[in-house]
């Protein structure tokens, strides 16, 4: 007789067919949620049951509805993360908050990030691999872009596309600034 909870075995084969249905390894997931490889593994095989904070990562990085997730409920057509929602992490340098807007099973590829800086705010870079550029669109105050032996000075509006497969930087200049920034990576 089995006397675990269903909830258990639907839990686990939402969240394999998730991943699965993204194409996306053990250990894919666990890079984009921050989960272990052994908990998301013990999770799928409904060894392990997981907090409320370990399932909202997992759904927020396999991008399906937390609400329905045991319910067997679809996406909705239209996808919203709202922007306190938006996963907020820490940059190379000082004064500068980064969103992450694209999907999760983008990472690596297609990544879209929205940067907030302070005055004097600096986001550096090491290379990222060979052939990536970055597209860096300002939307607010002013910043000087750094690919390599490269600068320029970007106003509102302006967009710079450049090669990240070098050393890089942004730096806010003048005071605060705002910015749409997509790494293209080939």
């Amino acid at each position: 007789m089995n006397t675990r909870p269903d909830i258990h075995d639907r839990l686990a084969a939402s969240l394999k067919e998730a991943r699965k249905s993204k194409g996306l390894s053990l250990d894919a997931v666990a890079k984009l949620s921050g989960v272990s490889r052994s908990m998301v593994s013990q999770i799928e095989r409904g060894e392990s049951s997981p907090t409320v904070s370990t399932l909202w990562n997992l759904t927020q990085a396999l991008q399906v509805d937390f609400a329905g997730l045991l319910e067997g409920r679809s996406a909705p057509g239209i996808e919203v993360i709202r922007a306190e929602a938006a996963p907020v992490i820490g940059g190379r340098g000082k004064g500068v908050r980064i969103r992450i807007l694209s999907p999760a099973e983008a990472a690596g590829e297609h990544e879209v990030y929205d940067l907030g800086f302070d005055a004097g705010g600096t986001l550096v870079s090491d290379p990222h691999g060979p052939g990536c550029r970055e597209h860096l669109t300002v939307l607010e105050g002013a910043v000087i872009v750094v690919s390599g032996d490269e600068r320029q000075r970007l106003g509102v509006g302006d967009t710079a596309r450049y090669f990240a497969d070098r050393p890089h930087r942004i730096e806010a200049k003048g005071g605060p600034a705002r910015a749409i920034l997509i790494v293209q990576n080939s």
